[in-house]
């Protein structure tokens, strides 16, 4: 009746049987890939599971009855269709994973809420529709895995930049700008994992600019600092089996 496809329908005793315990013992409850168009609302009567997947389905909405499933600490929602989040995603005080990948969410689709998760770690927000990112998510300080690529992002909150824990932000495929000298120094611990060395002609234009100024920065603070021209002299070492001498580079030259 034009009223688009309806998707498989999932009654309790499917969702019971598809109910498994991981090897930390939580429960978990996996409906991904089931062709679902509709949040069953069946599955509230299993509302006391720790793991939630919802992941890889047609949903264009998660009801505020989400509330219910207060245990949950991992709630997987990628590959749908979901263009907003309920206000009622806050209440999930125990969540420490939620992914929301490949859906259609905006900015305006993501509720203050978000800022109430206050144990979540990770958080994946990558390939959606968002221009930009809420401050309100500086608030999330046990976080430390970010997902943002593949949005249209133009610039990142400091305060979500300065989050205390955070490892590892992707933000890949957005045309953010190139962060500036100030942006750069915000966070005074430097978190270098790896270190790539090439040639200057790999290197684009913007890239060798930016590497040669570091360069010449370094090269004028060794100029500047001071060193001393006094012979250095350790008239008070001892060696073994020896009397001191009064300039003991004569040793190390031996």
């Amino acid at each position: 009746k034009g009223k688009g496809p309806q998707g498989k329908k999932i009654t309790l005793k499917m969702a019971k049987n598809l109910v498994r315990v991981n090897f930390d013992g939580r429960r978990r409850l996996d409906l991904s890939k089931m062709g679902i168009t509709t949040f069953p609302k069946c599955i509230l009567e299993l509302a006391d599971v720790e793991e939630l997947d919802l992941s890889r389905n047609m949903l264009k909405k998660i009801p505020d009855t989400i509330e219910k499933f207060q245990n949950l600490r991992w709630l997987d929602l990628h590959s749908n269709q979901l263009n907003e989040l309920p206000e009622a995603i806050g209440t999930l005080q125990n969540l420490t994973f939620l992914n929301l990948c490949n859906n259609k969410l905006t900015t305006e689709g993501l509720p203050e809420q978000l800022n109430l998760l206050k144990n979540l770690r990770n958080l994946n927000l990558g390939l959606n529709c968002l221009e930009s990112i809420p401050t309100t998510l500086g608030a999330l300080k046990e976080l430390t895995d970010l997902g943002l690529f593949d949005n249209t992002l133009t610039g990142l909150p400091k305060s979500v930049r300065s989050l205390p824990k955070l490892e590892r932000m992707n933000v890949k495929r957005n045309p953010l700008p190139e962060l500036t000298e100030e942006e750069v120094h915000d966070d005074p611990i430097k978190r270098i994992e790896t270190l790539y060395l090439i040639q200057e002609k790999d290197l684009c234009s913007s890239c060798l600019k930016m590497c040669r100024g570091e360069r010449d920065e370094l090269h004028r603070l060794e100029e500047l600092t001071p060193i001393s021209s006094k012979k250095l002299s350790f008239p008070l070492l001892l060696t073994p089996n020896s009397s001191a001498k009064d300039n003991q580079e004569e040793w190390r030259v031996r």
